[in-house]
């Protein structure tokens, strides 16, 4: 039987695991040669597993782009009657080491973006940012979200791998620590990040493009896009969220997901089971003629940020991110300052200078969240519940309480409490 103390120190191991994990950003790849478990038949899918027929809005637009992306089926009919003919298999991208925002779909001919824990040695995947508007991880599939995807995939993969791989790996963790002291918060706020993304590759892929229009049409691609760095940022949190998970006895959350459906959390010392319940409407901020009435509910891996300590957990190095989800510079602050309450840790290498160089509020634990009555919070996107009108708004939303009291239920089972 364990006891509070042993909990607590395997509490301390599991954080401490986070914490020293430094993801560096390899290269970039095709899905199906470096996903583990990723078969020719398969999409990941954002969330913990659910099934075609309780998959929302967003989730099922962009699983039929993906199959016309794949060349598997011509049209959004040809798309539906292969899934519904069996011949699609699903799986979340948790289970296979990789995260992907909003509906966040990955089939196997995708570019995704390869990211190692040099320190524990796992890897993590996430595919590119497609910027935004209408792109398929809000569930849009019209001719010109294909084309992007096309274009991303056959001229702007390439040239990121070259460049990725003409000299050291990207420290990913340095790139988000210098963003939060710039005015990001690493989930919804990237601008910071962005800019500092593109002047890391900038000259790598002058020195590596044949071609200087492309280089020129890549640099501008990923400039003009503020969510550019995004993408390896959550491949980044994944590997060092991964890296406190299977830890026996300890309470910490490891992955927090959403797959417009439901909301599902994993603890490192309760294996790798998932607990659900019904995913919350984010409340926030929408774009002129948007309301809540349009609104599907939360989506996606991004809370994977939140999960290692960023996002609306550093939302205090960020206040200029409530113009986006709604609230005051001191809403932001707050915000931060409760999530202290809940986690075991302050991040030894990600800080707050408005906060005296505090470091972000990391390693929620489940008994906590349970005591006090506080559930985490999450920056998000809000995704329209019909496929293909994508992006309508950005907000704040919390998993459900309950999800964490059977959470801990489950722990006392487990561990005889």
């Amino acid at each position: 039987m364990s006891t509070k103390r042993d909990i607590d120190a395997q509490n301390r191991e599991a954080v401490g695991r986070m914490m020293a994990a430094r993801p560096l950003l390899k290269t970039v790849a095709k899905a199906a040669d470096v996903i583990p478990g990723l078969e020719p038949h398969m999409l990941l899918h954002a969330g913990p597993p659910i099934t075609w027929e309780r998959m929302s809005g967003p989730l099922r637009g962009a699983v039929i782009g993906a199959l016309i992306f794949e060349g598997r089926a011509a049209d959004e009919a040809a798309a539906i009657a292969l899934v519904e003919g069996g011949e699609v298999a699903f799986s979340p991208c948790h289970h296979h080491g990789a995260v992907g925002p909003m509906a966040g779909v990955i089939s196997p001919s995708m570019a995704v973006y390869v990211v190692e824990n040099e320190v524990h040695g796992n890897l993590a995947f996430s595919n590119l940012n497609e910027g935004y508007g209408k792109v398929l991880r809000y569930g849009a599939y019209s001719p010109e979200v294909l084309d992007r995807l096309r274009w991303m995939n056959d001229a702007m993969a390439p040239l990121l791998r070259a460049a990725l791989e003409d000299g050291e790996p990207l420290d990913l963790r340095a790139l988000l620590a210098e963003a939060l002291h710039m005015g990001d918060e690493g989930h919804n706020r990237n601008k910071a990040g962005s800019l500092l993304f593109v002047k890391l590759l900038a000259p790598r892929l002058v020195r590596v493009a044949g071609n200087a229009a492309l280089a020129a049409e890549v640099m501008t691609f990923l400039g003009d896009n503020a969510l550019s760095v995004l993408n390896p940022v959550m491949a980044a949190c994944k590997a060092m969220a991964d890296a406190a998970h299977g830890i026996e006895g300890s309470t910490v959350v490891s992955t927090m997901a959403r797959n417009g459906t439901d909301f599902g959390i994993r603890v490192s010392g309760l294996g790798d089971g998932w607990l659900t319940a019904p995913a919350a409407t984010p409340e926030g901020l929408y774009f002129p003629g948007f309301s809540g009435a349009d609104a599907n509910p939360d989506i996606g891996d991004s809370t994977i940020t939140e999960t290692a300590g960023i996002g609306a957990f550093a939302m205090a190095a960020a206040p200029a991110i409530v113009s986006f989800v709604s609230g005051t510079p001191q809403d932001a602050m707050n915000a931060t300052l409760e999530m202290y309450e809940i986690t075991v840790a302050e991040h030894q290498h990600l800080t707050i200078p408005a906060l005296d160089f505090r470091g972000t509020p990391t390693g929620i634990d489940l008994r906590r969240v349970v005591e006090l009555g506080i559930a985490p919070r999450v920056n998000t996107g809000i995704a329209h519940k019909e496929p293909g009108i994508g992006q309508i708004g950005a907000g704040l939303v919390r998993p459900p309480l309950a999800l964490f009291e059977r959470a801990l239920l489950a722990y006392a089972e487990r561990y005889g409490l």
